[in-house]
């Protein structure tokens, strides 16, 4: 698939490897012919975000787990220093997940959740109760629209360790194991 733009660096160490002595320098830059496909037809590869909040003892805390197409595995565990219900947990690990997303320039993606109520309010099988809820609901509906297309799907909780074990991590403790083939 054809790279959407060249790299700055790779642009200025190209034009350096030319041979100074030659006069006739140039820069071609060759447009695709009018028949073939533009870049905006390629199809975007899917990502694969994890997302899992959590609540207990040590505070609240969330899970995210980001596969690129390659498989490479973009980890991140976050633990909030605000009260937390179960519910607020899981929409920001959700949010955070897409904040990642797009900041990683991700297009299409498949974000998945053990939370099956927030899938349903977030897909819209369930209605949104309570005015906290609404505003995450809002949240999480502003950033997907960012994206082409984002599926958003419920798991079970054996489907989703490595999301869920980042947001019980106790970020207290210095080392954290972690086992990539879980």
């Amino acid at each position: 698939m054809p790279r959407a733009a060249i790299k700055g660096q790779a642009l200025a160490n190209f034009l350096l490897e030319f041979d100074s002595a030659v006069d006739d320098k140039a820069l071609v830059v060759l447009q695709p012919p009018r028949n073939e496909k533009s870049l905006e037809e390629f199809p975007h590869p899917w990502w694969i975000l994890h997302v899992d909040g959590a609540v207990n003892n040590g505070g609240a805390g969330a899970g995210i787990v980001l596969v690129s197409p390659e498989g490479h595995h973009l980890m991140s565990a976050i633990h909030f220093k605000f009260y937390a219900m179960n519910n607020d947990a899981e929409y920001e690990a959700l949010i955070n997940g897409l904040k990642i997303a797009l900041e990683m320039g991700v297009r299409n993606l498949i974000a998945r959740s053990d939370s099956e109520l927030v899938v349903n309010k977030v897909n819209g099988g369930f209605q949104a109760r309570g005015p906290r809820t609404v505003l995450y609901l809002r949240c999480t509906q502003r950033l997907i629209g960012k994206f082409k297309e984002v599926r958003l799907e419920c798991v079970p909780r054996e489907k989703n360790n490595n999301a869920d074990a980042l947001a019980k991590w106790d970020h207290n403790k210095r080392l954290c194991y972690w086992d990539p083939y879980l």
